[in-house]
């Protein structure tokens, strides 16, 4: 049959999407080349640097949401008169922002660059570069990507002019050793930093955030404010920046961590800087509500820091384990990790699932160990190559059936720190 629709000119397929909820004009994308070219129509800009802000604010501003194709979704900016580089910006559904700087060329072989510092203030409503109002467009979620030293200030500015900002994401950034981020509307409540592998100290100026996912080296956290994350991602799996890093250097994000739901966590960080803190205090400091608990650790490791932890964690209901070869390891503890505490039993443990193990013989191992710990029915156990672990009869069998616990219960969800 004839293809109607795609033979119509332009606007009228602009204004036939219009009339769609977000979520479903994106669909039309996938149905030919022709929809998918409405979509990645490009504006093209050529200037500096220092023309980057004034360009993306203007894109923006002019960024109808009521009418998605009225102007271009994605902006192409070069800039750097000698080799071109370029900034990539588009605007996805759900009033999010991109921010990619990853393809840039340096002047010439011989340079490099160096460490610098990002200052982020978020939400200033004082700042004349804001949005004209009214505007039907409002980023509230912003991903920066593999920002520079050369774009560290341009990127400020585009960050304090975005007023409605709730949630950041910022990845790749290789030379960045100092983050500050200041609030000043208490906005923010979400914060992710992925792979920023020079990152010495983190400021963290906000008092509501509730989800902060960080996979990187351990770096100096100084929160200003207290608040209390229900998600945490800590994935400090490649070790720490600062050697000199002491116990106390951690006490603060140890507490905002107390009252998570969800919570990452790696072996070697509880071993070597939780324990310690924690430990003249033990009946009394307990993860009441942590019911999600991932938990990342070097091949070969005791079982005793795990099965330390879950004593803390009366609540918990799902447990992930992986195992990471690389995985940083240290064996620095202040006191044994199996002095007793009142909470030795899991009355709510539904789902072990493990990652990353080679041996089943280790998995089916640790299994037994853990259910020792469960009070109540025996959870469901999913080993790495999807298989199930079950107790019947009080003897850990294995299923010759792939593990059908996702489809059923979606008690398997994705993670970033599994690179989902």
């Amino acid at each position: 049959m004839e293809d109607m629709f795609s033979s119509l000119p332009d606007e009228i397929l602009c204004n036939i999407v219009s009339f769609l909820p977000n979520e479903s004009a994106l669909y039309t994308s996938l149905l030919s080349t022709r929809w998918r070219d409405l979509w990645n129509e490009t504006l093209v800009r050529h200037g500096t640097v220092k023309d980057i802000a004034d360009s993306v604010i203007d894109f923006l501003a002019r960024f109808e949401e009521l009418y998605p194709f009225k102007h271009p979704r994605r902006l192409q900016f070069h800039y750097v008169e000698t080799e071109d580089s370029v900034l990539l910006a588009s605007i996805a559904t759900n009033n999010k922002l991109l921010l990619d700087f990853s393809n840039r060329k340096k002047k010439s072989e011989e340079d490099t660059e160096g460490p610098y510092e990002m200052n982020l203030k978020l939400n200033n409503v004082q700042n004349p570069q804001s949005f004209p109002s009214p505007t039907t467009f409002l980023i509230k979620t912003l991903y920066l990507k593999s920002v520079c030293s050369l774009t560290s200030e341009v990127v400020s500015s585009i960050v304090s002019s975005l007023q409605h900002l709730e949630n950041l994401k910022i990845t790749g950034c290789d030379r960045l050793e100092s983050l500050c981020i200041f609030d000043g509307e208490t906005k923010l409540v979400r914060l992710t930093i992925l792979d920023c592998l020079q990152l010495k100290c983190l400021q963290l100026g906000t008092c509501r955030l509730k989800l902060f996912r960080y996979r990187g080296l351990l770096p100096r956290i100084l929160p200003e404010n207290f608040f209390n994350l229900a998600d945490a991602m800590l994935d400090f799996r490649l070790g720490h920046i600062c050697y000199d890093f002491k116990t106390e250097d951690f006490d603060t994000t140890l507490l905002t961590i107390k009252n998570s739901e969800v919570l990452t966590l790696c072996e070697w960080n509880y071993r070597a800087l939780i324990w310690p803190s924690i430990s003249p205090q033990i009946e009394s400091f307990i993860f009441y509500k942590l019911k999600e608990l991932w938990w990342i650790v070097k091949d070969g490791q005791s079982n005793d820091s795990l099965v330390s932890f879950l004593k803390l964690c009366p609540a918990l209901e799902k447990l992930y384990v992986t195992v990471d070869p690389e995985s940083f390891f240290t064996s620095n503890l202040a006191s044994s990790l199996k002095e007793a505490t009142k909470y030795k039993k899991l009355k709510h443990l539904k789902l072990i699932k493990f990652m990353g193990f080679t041996r089943k013989e280790d998995e089916i191992s640790l299994a037994k160990y853990l259910v020792q710990l469960v009070k109540a029915k025996p959870p469901r156990i999913e080993a790495s190559d999807a298989s199930c672990l079950q107790f019947l009869g009080g003897v850990l069998r294995e299923h010759n059936e792939r593990c059908e616990l996702e489809k059923e219960l979606d008690f398997c969800p994705k993670h970033p720190h599994m690179g989902l």
